[in-house]
C-alpha cells in the first residue's frame, strides 16, 4: 500500500513546526521529506539522514534534468529542494510523506500529486500577533523581523490555493484540528 503526501506551509512563526513535530508523535507512520540542499553538513548531520548532500554544480544538473519536485536557491549557491526519486521511494515502501515547505513550493508538490497530497496552510490569527510571536522569540534582529512579515505578507496571499487553512490563535486547539484533518485524509 503506497503512502500519502501531507504538506504544511506557513509564515515563519506561525507554529507549524511545533504543529508538525506534534503530529509525528500521533502513531500515524508520518516521515519527513529529506531534503536536498547544496549547503555543507552541519556538526553530526549525514548524507541521506538530514538532507541529501549535492554540490552546486549537482543540483543545478539534476533541476536542469526535472528532477525536483520544487527546489529554491535561497542565496547564491545555496539550494534547497525536494527530489522526486526520494519520495516516491518513501511513498512505494508505505511511509506517509510530510512536508514542510514555503508556499511556492507546498503548491507545486500538490500540483504535481493532486488528490494523493493534502495541502495544509497554518495561518497566524493576525499579522500583528505573527509580530508579536516572532519578537517574543528574541532570536532576530528588527530587519531580520521586518524581512519576515513582508514575507508572510506575501505568504498570506496563497493560503486560499490550499485545500484546508488552520487558524492557529491557540497551539493546542491548531494541533487537535490539525490531527482530526490529516486523520481524515489518510483513512479516505
Amino acid at each position: 500500500m503506497n503512502g500519502k503526501l501531507i504538506i504544511f506551509s506557513a509564515p515563519s512563526g506561525s507554529g507549524k513546526s511545533t504543529i508538525i513535530n506534534d503530529l509525528l508523535t500521533q502513531n500515524l507512520n508520518l516521515f519527513f521529506s529529506i531534503s536536498a540542499t547544496s549547503r555543507p553538513p552541519r556538526g553530526n548531520e549525514k548524507d541521506g539522514v538530514e538532507y541529501f548532500f549535492l554540490s552546486p554544480e549537482e543540483f543545478r544538473r539534476r533541476i536542469d534534468n526535472n528532477e525536483f519536485l520544487e527546489h529554491e536557491e535561497v542565496y547564491k549557491d545555496r539550494y534547497y529542494g525536494t527530489l522526486k526519486a526520494q519520495v516516491e521511494k518513501q511513498l512505494e515502501a508505505g511511509q506517509n510523506v510530510i512536508f514542510d515547505v514555503d508556499v511556492m513550493g507546498g503548491c507545486n508538490i500538490k500540483k504535481f500529486y493532486g488528490d494523493r497530497a493534502l495541502s495544509v496552510f497554518i495561518q497566524p490569527p493576525s499579522i500583528e500577533e505573527l509580530r508579536h510571536r516572532l519578537v517574543g522569540r528574541a532570536t532576530d534582529s528588527a530587519e531580520v523581523i521586518e524581512s519576515r512579515i513582508a514575507k508572510a505578507e506575501f505568504e498570506l496571499t496563497y493560503a486560499t490555493k490550499f485545500d484546508q487553512i488552520i487558524i492557529n490563535d491557540d497551539l493546542e486547539t491548531a494541533k487537535k484540528e490539525a490531527l482530526k484533518v490529516i486523520k481524515a485524509f489518510l483513512e479516505k
